[in-house]
């Protein structure tokens, strides 16, 4: 029976009444109320009192609730405890605290005196939730249970195979009665990929539920906060007093809560499917969230310790990282199958007179990116290879997936943008293109991929509802019946390596085409501010700051740099430089920036990267050599690998001392010979590593010893109080005169109040 307003509002008093037409707006992460099976305080982080308190501190606390409110935290749970809790807030202990409250012994409290304490801030509040702990020797069991899971995960060698292992770990340690690992698509849509079930429930395994089952707020939240228990859907929501903070007039941000009251809308979901206790957790893979844990009980209330949840939040931070790995692993045969095409594309059209008749006529071009037809337009003139649309639709396409400054643009639902491309999906489903100019791009497609999708119920219910009646309140579907249908209009998804390779592609043609012309000049700078980054990533632990200025006499130059995150938490670093100026050396500079990232993100390391862009650059129109330095860094340990092509050695400022760093070095790029080394260290706290190009140091009539001694005085003792980014300005005028190169710096500092503190290794 649907919820009545009544009852939605018990479970949300915040904000008002919810259905299915506005739920992918309702602001769940602040209900104003909490589940009965724990008590939550909020406190003034300045004076430690308590400002806001679930209505059952009476019954969990033995405490009337009118004097709970600003009475001093210490007062309710005693100074130790207190301690504890305010230790952990500042982050020297653990998030989940096992605590003896010896007050409550004194007290009628519902609350036995060991509690599981779950504390973290909102706002200007620390938040505290309490529940009953299941003894003093729980946690032990709880980590010794999780630990063997994670090796036993750890020897599945597949996503299926991983999750299934995770479903049963979970399971033996949960109790639930069904365990469920359910994998969202592109469009959010979710499958249920593996299952551990009761024998007399039915199986869920390959059903699909539709996108709307969990709303965009609710997969945020996901990310944020990774387990979430209902241990009784039938509860009795406890409303946190008073709704509104005081101080903000807003309700408390119970986004990291354990307790928070769910939407009243996921409830009746969950009733709807005989569901009497849930709980999910999150699979997140490079910072979006893969897919779910989903746990569902069907046999009345079930309550699990905070120990427990702990256990089963590792083992889904265990399983992510698993997921990433063995995606990569699948990832990598593809990437480098790839690159031997791009490589036979770039050969075939430098060998030729005529370039993009040779490109039109090679089947490695549609191979290249898994598709089923390409069009090239050129100078407004529109040739194709394979089975591609009619022209007006093909133009349509570029029109709609064309990228400003040559950024390659994708969709594998064409008719999401224009449902007039419905038409043409048995062809073009999906394309990727990318193009300098409205007349000038090139367009891959890719048919539709018709699939059979076995849907947990009708995913149409809510269109259906709003076409009958507008007026109608509408409830979570009731029906959970397998239920057929064909999905049409889509095509295979892109993978980021097929935009690398399309980048590269196109730098590559861009230099053969257009040399010695306006057009040629105009390109390649709209190539070289594609590639150069704006900004910084931000990494936590780190800071970063890079500069890049063109030569006084030349706008286009072969300098670059790079930085970005890859899967596992490490960060990648890049400085090169192409030898010469000119459309040449820019265009050059794309393809290797391009070639060098995705070697990377196929997990390759520094040494093994450079040589294989030194094999890559065989392929190339032109002829160049360019020198570089490849690194990666992890955040947590300061562990730093180095490899470097004839590159500069960069500078390591540590305690206040400048040094030449030595890194293993092989010969340029470009000449196909040797291979390199490796040079592996730990940056410690507060040092910083400088990386730099021979612009910065080289000046004509300058001795280079001289300019490399002006470098180390200006360095200095590192970045000051004045921080990174005015340090590396004044790295740009260590050495006076004019620069008749384009000039590139890129500065990593270890945070001083983050990252390892031992020395570096050698």
């Amino acid at each position: 029976m649907p919820l009545t307003e009544q009852a939605v509002s018990a479970h949300t008093p915040a904000y008002a009444a919810a259905d299915l037409t506005n739920c992918d707006r309702e602001p769940i992460h602040i209900p104003g109320a909490i589940q009965p099976h724990g008590v939550l305080l909020a406190v003034d982080a300045e004076d430690w009192r308590v400002v806001m308190a679930s209505d059952n501190v009476a019954a969990m606390l033995g405490v009337d609730l009118e004097s709970v409110l600003r009475t001093p935290l210490s007062s309710l749970l005693g100074a130790g405890v207190t301690e504890s809790i305010r230790a952990s807030v500042e982050g020297e202990r653990a998030e989940v605290l096992h605590l003896y409250v010896e007050e409550l012994t004194t007290r009628d409290a519902g609350l036995p005196a060991y509690v599981d304490a779950a504390v973290h801030r909102s706002g200007d509040r620390v938040v505290v939730e309490l529940e009953p702990a299941d003894g003093p020797d729980a946690a032990l069991l709880s980590y010794r249970v999780a630990r063997g899971a994670m090796q036993r995960l750890a020897r599945t060698t597949s996503v299926v195979g991983l999750s299934e292992g995770l479903v049963n770990e979970i399971a033996d340690l949960t109790g639930f009665d069904r365990v469920m690992v359910y994998r969202f698509d592109e469009d959010w849509n979710g499958e249920v990929i593996a299952e551990r079930r009761r024998p007399d429930l039915n199986p869920f395994v390959g059903l699909h539920y539709p996108a709307t089952d969990i709303p965009a707020q609710a997969r945020r939240l996901y990310t944020v906060n990774w387990i979430r228990l209902i241990a009784d859907i039938s509860y009795t929501p406890v409303p946190i007093v008073p709704v509104l903070d005081p101080a903000t007039g807003s309700p408390l941000d119970l986004s990291h809560s354990t307790l928070r009251s769910v939407s009243p809308i996921h409830v009746e979901y969950l009733s709807n499917m005989g569901v009497t206790a849930s709980m999910s957790v999150s699979l997140v893979v490079d910072g979006e969230l893969w897919g779910l844990v989903a746990c569902h009980h069907y046999s009345g209330p079930h309550v699990l310790s905070l120990d427990v949840r702990a256990a089963s939040e590792f083992l889904g931070q265990v399983a992510s990282q698993l997921v990433a790995e063995r995606e990569r692993a699948d990832d990598r045969d593809e990437v480098h199958r790839a690159e031997e095409l791009l490589a036979e594309v770039q050969a075939a059209t430098s060998a030729a007179r005529a370039p993009l008749e040779t490109l039109m006529e090679s089947p490695a071009l549609t191979e290249l990116m898994g598709a089923g037809g390409v069009a090239l337009c050129f100078d407004g003139r529109v040739t194709t290879l394979g089975t591609v649309p009619d022209e007006a639709s093909i133009r349509r396409i570029a029109e709609l997936l064309r990228r400003p400054e040559s950024h390659p643009g994708s969709s594998s639902h064409l008719a999401a943008l224009d449902p007039a491309l419905e038409a043409v999906a048995d062809t073009a489903a999906g394309a990727l293109v990318i193009g300098s100019a409205p007349d000038r791009w090139l367009c891959w497609v890719r048919p539709e991929l018709p699939e059979v999708v076995d849907w947990g119920g009708d995913p149409t219910n809510k269109q259906l509802a709003l076409a009958e009646d507008p007026q109608v309140r509408l409830s979570p579907r009731k029906s959970f019946e397998k239920w057929q249908q064909v999905v049409r209009g889509h095509s295979e998804g892109w993978r980021p390596w097929h935009l690398d390779h399309a980048t590269a592609l196109a730098s590559h043609l861009a230099s053969l085409l257009y040399a010695n012309s306006r057009e040629q000049v105009d390109m390649a700078e709209a190539l070289q501010r594609s590639v150069i980054p704006s900004e910084t990533p931000r990494v936590a632990g780190l800071e970063i700051a890079a500069r890049y200025l063109p030569a006084a006499t030349f706008q286009l130059g072969g300098d670059w740099w790079d930085a970005f995150e890859l899967p596992g938490g490490r960060m990648a670093f890049v400085v090169g430089d192409v030898a010469g100026h000119g459309v040449a050396a820019a265009t050059t500079m794309t393809q290797l920036r391009a070639a060098v990232r995705a070697h990377l993100f196929g997990d390759e390391s520094p040494a093994v990267v450079l040589d294989r862009t030194d094999r890559f650059m065989d392929g190339l129109f032109e002829q160049l050599i360019a020198t570089v330095v490849v690194g990666t860094v992890e955040p947590a340990t300061g562990r730093v690998v180095l490899s470097a092509a004839g590159h500069p050695p960069p500078l390591l400022i540590e305690d206040g001392v400048v040094s030449e760093l030595h890194v293993a070095t092989r010969p340029v790029l470009g000449l196909g010979v040797s291979e390199a080394g490796e040079t592996e260290f730990v940056l410690t706290r507060g040092s910083t590593l400088l990386l730099y190009t021979d612009g910065l140091v080289e000046r004509r009539g300058v001795d280079l010893g001289t300019s490399l001694a002006g470098l180390a005085d200006i360095a200095g003792t590192g970045p000051g109080p004045a921080g990174m980014e005015d340090w590396v300005d004044g790295m740009l005028l260590a050495v006076p005169g004019a620069r008749d190169d384009d000039t590139t710096v890129l500065a990593i500092r270890v945070s001083p109040g983050a990252g390892p503190g031992v020395s570096p290794a050698g």
